[in-house]
């Protein structure tokens, strides 16, 4: 494979929206963080239980005004299905994220460790799992028969595990702080949730106070934050700034930053670690770099989609067609857990039938304003190489079409699709041959492992009937386990992992600054484990009602604003409204 292809696609920098933050302003708000970093680390849990809660209820008072501002950046009409991307990727999954981490810390206070909804189990190779989800009463009601586990790392035992769970509370407990440090996170630009998601697990996780900085593509929100987590920036343990590049690289050298959180691209990783041009290239080459402070990051991927053959009905191809082409069209396609690669056995009589509902689903979706940078340019790069390219969707001017590129060749080494993370709306199929169902897995694994770059989640669908063949099933699990991924998922986009927060999200283990590729560490992870392996997600094949994430639900606007309500109170009294509204489609 062409490694001058690997990675991210190049994004151009966005024009600020507002003004960046100035040196001396930047300095201050790093004096600041500083000098209350120590009473931060000092806080009780019932201070931290109580603050939660203060900022659940200050979050959700500017949950409507923060949706609709990502609807107007994005120009996405307001009463719309779409709507509810704003929702969902914003306020809704923050609200969860403070909720669950108020939960585990009430845990902590009662018990001393985060109470597991399960008991540990260890596979016959040794690894210890954690089913993490559902983990209160209310999750069986809103997502019908999933479930998630985290896996461990290999030095994790069913004995040793409460050594591993509850991170600095654990040690606090035994008397044991960190010193206090000031981390710096850089917020990502297109899901609204993930700069506050990323400040909290600095916070509340790792016990370090934080500087935010906007992405320059979704810098109007920052207000936002500052008023949701308003005594956060009170009692001086956050600091939102703004600005681009030269902030940024202002920041990460700054002698008061301790650790540095991105979440972003492999290409800005590697210039905040090791510079830029030809220096920059030297010093990677010669592990020699330029900024050696704790670096975590989530970087992207070019995510696959393994479909296993099966015996499908028509209402199977629609409703998994319909559920390949969401993981496109959710946010124009500027998600790193997007489809980017099908991936079908070519002998599978029902490839084509699948792929005419992904076509159909296209043809009826919307196109979206391509809102990200570049967009056009990478989307040129992908069909210019691809003449066979499939545009579906009208579209006007800065909008991009839905585009399908079916029939790559499995044994192009410079293949882009493979290579490349497209950052726009289109998607790639190869088709893999194999004599048997349970070689066409082993093929698929293989080909995802060291074909296609990133290791951040990866999807895997397979029909229960095709699962009831004991060695097709034996070859799905053997297929979790190998697959070097943060996150599984089964029958269901992976972006699910993320919203459900007990589970962790992030690349898979074992990466380095020398070789970063979809990042190091972890987020999220409100159990507090400090060595898990993957995140393993298991849902129906079919699911009725249509999940809100499909771009064919019809009500799914209406039904965000319930759950967002809901995540900020939850109470029974609330289910038969979202009930009712899930039930519209």
């Amino acid at each position: 494979m062409n490694q001058a292809l690997i990675g991210s696609a190049k994004i151009p920098e966005a024009e600020s929206q507002i003004p960046p933050t100035s040196t001396a302003d930047l300095d201050q708000a790093l004096q600041d963080l500083q000098a209350n970093a120590a009473a931060w680390i000092d806080v009780s849990l019932d201070e931290r239980i109580a603050l939660l809660a203060r900022l659940r209820a200050s979050t959700y008072k500017t949950a409507e005004r923060w949706a609709k501002a990502g609807c107007a950046h994005k120009k996405i009409p307001l009463g719309t299905p779409t709507e509810s991307e704003e929702w969902l990727g914003g306020p809704f999954t923050t609200l969860r994220n403070l909720r669950l981490l108020e939960r585990t810390l009430r845990e902590i206070r009662e018990t001393g460790a985060p109470k597991l909804p399960s008991t540990p189990k260890t596979r016959p190779d040794g690894t210890v799992t954690v089913e993490v989800f559902p983990s209160e009463k209310w999750d069986p009601l809103f997502y019908k028969d999933m479930r998630a586990e985290i896996w461990m790392d290999a030095s994790v035992s069913e004995e040793n595990l409460p050594e591993h769970t509850g991170m600095i509370y654990r040690e606090k407990a035994k008397g044991n702080t960190e010193e206090p440090k000031v981390a710096l996170v850089l917020g990502a630009g297109n899901v609204s949730s993930i700069g506050p998601m990323d400040a909290f697990y600095k916070l509340f996780c790792e016990d370090q106070v934080v500087a935010l900085k906007m992405n320059p593509v979704n810098d109007y929100l920052g207000p936002f934050m500052v008023e949701a987590l308003k005594e956060l920036v009170d009692r001086g343990w956050l600091r939102v700034v703004y600005g681009g590049a030269v902030e940024g690289k202002y920041l990460c050298d700054h002698e008061i930053v301790s650790e540095i959180h991105i979440t972003g691209s492999d290409k800005t990783h590697d210039a905040i670690v090791f510079g830029t041009g030809e220096e920059g290239a030297r010093r990677k080459a010669e592990r020699d770099p330029l900024n050696t402070k704790r670096i975590t990051s989530e970087l992207g991927n070019v995510s696959p989609v393994i479909v296993v053959p099966g015996p499908w009905s028509q209402s199977d191809l629609d409703f998994q067609g319909q559920n390949l082409a969401s993981m496109l069209t959710n946010n124009a396609g500027f998600n790193c857990n997007a489809t980017r690669v099908i991936i079908t056995h070519e002998a599978w009589q029902q490839r084509k039938d699948l792929l005419d509902v992904v076509r159909a689903t296209f043809d009826r979706t919307p196109t979206r304003a391509a809102y990200y940078p570049g967009a056009q340019d990478r989307m040129s790069r992908f069909v210019g190489a691809h003449p066979n390219a499939e545009a579906h969707g009208d579209t006007k001017e800065g909008h991009l079409p839905w585009t399908l590129i079916p029939d790559l060749d499995p044994s192009t080494e410079d293949e882009i699709c493979f290579s490349t993370e497209s950052w726009c709306s289109v998607f790639g199929e190869v088709a893999l041959s194999a004599e048997s169902t349970v070689e066409y897995i082993e093929k698929a694994v293989d080909f995802c492992n060291n074909r296609v770059w990133g290791t951040l989640n990866v999807a895997l669908v397979v029909h229960p009937k095709t699962m009831k063949d004991p060695a097709v099933a034996a070859a799905v699990d053997a297929a979790i386990s190998k697959l070097n991924y943060g996150s599984v998922a089964i029958n269901h986009w992976p972006a699910v992992v993320y919203g459900l927060v007990t589970t962790t999200w992030g690349g898979a283990p074992g990466h380095t600054i020398y070789d970063v590729g979809s990042g190091i560490g972890v987020v999220h992870n409100t159990y507090l484990f400090d060595r898990p392996a993957k995140a393993v997600l298991r849902g129906p094949f079919r699911m009725s009602p249509k999940p809100p994430w499909f771009c064919t639900a019809k009500n799914s606007h209406n039904l965000a604003k319930k759950l967002t309500a809901f995540e900020a109170e939850p109470s029974w009294f609330k289910v038969p409204g979202i009930a009712a509204q899930a039930l519209k489609g």
